[in-house]
């Protein structure tokens, strides 16, 4: 039987959300509630669950289903939801698969990391992963995060026999690479930018969109800039991208997601804390962002 058509329907702005948590550590549904209704109102167009801006690696089976309950909650359909389920071990990965709860919309999936796979054993995973659901897939290259490159053959190759894996967020920062993908990608496989400072530019090459971090904190200006740079209206989205520039840069400095957390509490949205082995910001970073939001605010 042949396959019908494939569409990615994750373009535009996508937010990885943090998972806030209060001062004695535990999940702070209610900034988590304040936060997506932020994002939505600010014009994103499709929200990510439990990547790893979202601290998954430290939350309890127990913390993530809760987690994801809250946020298809107060969501109530309105956008689509993407979840991450990803980790280093295939058949651990394929079993998550199969418990997905209703409501989600599509599935972001890490490159295997700490095993460091050759780009066959990166093949295959995404093979059976690709097997074990009918929903879309993103594949996520990270190589700062993972320690191998999913090379652009072999995400071709992905693309080309996995007819679900829609998309691949790059976030490997190599522009050659991502215009290979972009050059010789199959109808309907689309890129997503992971690097939020490099959204413009891709999209000026064929991009369609991006999963952002810093866009949560400023979900306005920065999904009205991506919906300017998919327009072609290149002017518009150049006043968007270095209007939110220094503040993404900043934002990473020490680490993720602790920078957007303590901008998101300046925003008095949620709290800033991590989970250990994450450490909040310096007070000198925080300081930064309790300027960039002030900044924001004032209309500057």
């Amino acid at each position: 039987m042949k396959n019908s058509p494939r569409h990615n329907p994750f373009q535009g702005t996508g937010v990885a959300l943090v998972t806030p948590f209060d001062a004695a550590g535990h999940v702070d549904y209610a900034g988590l509630r304040s936060l997506v209704t932020h994002c939505i109102a600010g014009g994103v167009d499709f929200l990510v669950a439990l990547g790893t801006t979202g601290e998954s690696a430290t939350l309890s089976s127990a913390e993530k289903a809760a987690v994801v309950d809250s946020i298809l909650e107060v969501n109530a359909g309105r956008l689509p939801v993407v979840l991450g389920v990803g980790g280093n071990d295939t058949r651990e990965v394929v079993a998550a698969l199969k418990s997905v709860p209703a409501g989600i919309d599509g599935i972001l999936s890490v490159s295997p990391y700490y095993n460091k796979p050759s780009q066959e054993g990166i093949y295959q995973h995404y093979c059976q992963v690709a097997a074990a659901t009918a929903l879309p897939i993103i594949l996520y290259n990270v190589p700062g995060r993972t320690s191998s490159n999913v090379t652009a053959s072999t995400t071709l190759r992905i693309a080309q026999d996995c007819h679900n894996v829609v998309a691949v967020k790059e976030a490997s920062g190599h522009m050659e690479q991502i215009m290979a993908i972009l050059d010789q990608a199959p109808e309907g496989f689309e890129v997503l930018s992971g690097d939020d400072n490099l959204t413009m530019p891709m999209i000026a090459c064929g991009a369609t969109g991006v999963i952002s971090v810093s866009g949560q904190a400023f979900p306005a200006i920065f999904s009205q800039m991506v919906r300017d740079a998919r327009a072609q209206n290149m002017s518009a989205a150049r006043k968007g991208h270095y209007a939110l520039f220094t503040f993404t840069q900043d934002l990473f400095a020490e680490g993720n997601p602790a920078g957007v957390k303590s901008a998101l509490a300046h925003l008095g949205i949620c709290g800033p804390a991590v989970r250990l082995p994450l450490w909040g910001v310096s007070e000198a970073l925080d300081a930064k962002m309790a300027a960039h939001v002030a900044q924001r605010r004032s209309g500057i």
